[in-house]
C-alpha cells in the first residue's frame, strides 16, 4: 500500500499516514510558468494499492486538476488499484439541475475521475447521496456522525440536550445524530431561502427552552444558514448553542459572523485545512478525521468491511 498526498491538506494526509505507520509516497507537485500542473511520482507503484487524500476545496479548479493529473500519472505509472481518497468533495452541491440549460457538474466531476484513473472512491458526508450513483466505480461514503457522537457526549454530560436541523433539508441527518445519542429530541428550522447564501429563519419546530442545542449539517458556506439558526433558538430561550459541521468551506467573512453569533462553538472536522483565520476564531474548532480515514483505507486495501466502522 502506498498514500500520495495533494498540496489540499498535506497535514491530514500526513496523519493517516502516521496512523497507518506508514510513509507518504514520494511526489513532486510544481507548477510551470503559466502555472500549468505537474506531477511526478518519484517511486515505483508497479502493481501498488494507492491511496490519492486530496479535499477539493479552495482553490477548487486547482485542487481537482491536481487530483486528476495524479490519478493519471498512476495509472500510467502501472498501479495496481488506484483509490481517490476525497475528504471534501467539490462540486457536490451541483447535483441536479437547478434551472433551464444548467450543468449537472457532480456527474461532470465524477465522470473526469474515472477518466483520469480512479478505481474506487473513498470520501466523507457527501452533500448528497445519490451522487454515488453518478460513479461506475465502487463509492465508500464515510459518517462523521459517530467522532460527533463521542465528542458531544463528552462535551454536554449532564445537560439536557436537543438535537437541531438547521433546514427541513437537513432533517434526515439530524435524527440519525439523534438516535445515536439515545434518541434525543429533535427540532427543525423552518426558514424560506431567498437566494443562495442568503436565509431567512421562519419558525422553530420543537421545543428548545432552557436546553442545549446542537445544530447539526454537512458544509458551513457563507455561515448564514448556522448563525440565523443559532439566534432563532437563543430567542425561544435555549440555555446554549453549539454546532457541528462535517466541511468547514467559511468563504468570505463567514468566520467574523461565525464570531459574532451566539454559537458557543462551531465544531468542524480537518477534511479542509483551517486557515489562520479559523484557527484564531475564539469559537471554532476542528476534530480529526485521520483515524476514521486510516481505519477505512486498512479495510479496503485488505477488502473487509467498511460499512463495520459505523455499526
Amino acid at each position: 500500500m502506498k498514500i500520495v498526498a495533494g498540496n489540499s491538506n498535506r497535514a491530514l494526509a500526513e496523519a493517516v499516514a502516521t496512523e497507518l505507520t506508514l510513509k507518504l509516497c514520494s511526489v513532486s507537485v510544481r507548477r510551470f510558468a503559466d502555472m500549468e500542473v505537474f506531477v511526478e511520482i518519484l517511486e515505483n507503484v508497479r502493481g501498488e494499492d494507492v491511496f490519492v487524500i486530496q479535499s477539493t476545496c479552495a482553490p477548487t479548479n486547482d485542487n481537482l486538476m491536481e487530483l486528476l493529473i495524479m490519478l493519471d500519472a498512476l495509472r500510467r505509472g502501472s498501479a495496481r488499484r488506484i483509490t481517490a481518497v476525497i475528504p471534501y468533495f467539490g462540486y457536490a452541491r451541483q447535483d441536479r439541475k437547478s434551472g433551464p440549460r444548467t450543468p449537472i457538474s457532480a456527474k461532470l466531476v465524477a465522470n473526469l475521475l474515472v477518466e483520469a484513473g480512479a478505481n474506487r472512491i473513498l470520501t466523507l458526508d457527501l452533500h448528497a447521496m445519490q451522487i454515488q450513483g453518478f460513479f461506475d466505480i465502487p463509492v465508500d461514503n464515510l459518517y462523521a456522525a459517530p467522532l460527533f457522537v463521542r465528542d458531544i457526549q463528552e462535551r454536554q454530560s449532564g445537560n439536557s440536550v436537543v438535537i437541531v436541523s438547521p433546514d427541513v433539508g437537513g432533517v434526515v441527518r439530524a435524527r440519525q445524530l439523534a438516535q445515536r445519542l439515545n434518541n434525543t429530541d429533535l427540532a427543525i428550522i423552518d426558514k424560506r431561502r431567498e437566494r443562495a447564501g442568503v436565509s431567512e429563519v421562519m419558525n422553530v419546530i420543537g421545543d428548545v427552552a432552557g436546553r442545549s442545542c446542537i445544530l447539526v449539517d454537512d458544509i458551513a458556506d457563507s455561515g448564514g444558514s448556522l448563525c440565523n439558526a443559532a439566534e432563532a433558538v437563543m430567542a425561544k430561550g435555549a440555555a446554549r448553542v453549539e454546532a457541528y459541521v462535517t466541511h468547514g468551506v467559511l468563504t468570505g467573512n463567514a468566520v467574523q459572523r461565525i464570531g459574532e453569533s451566539p454559537l458557543t462553538m462551531l465544531t468542524l472536522t480537518d477534511s479542509i485545512a483551517a486557515t489562520p483565520s479559523i484557527r484564531a476564531a475564539r469559537n471554532i474548532r476542528q476534530i480529526s478525521i485521520a483515524n476514521l480515514l486510516s481505519n477505512a483505507i486498512h479495510a479496503i486495501a485488505d477488502e473487509s468491511s467498511v460499512s463495520s466502522l459505523f455499526a
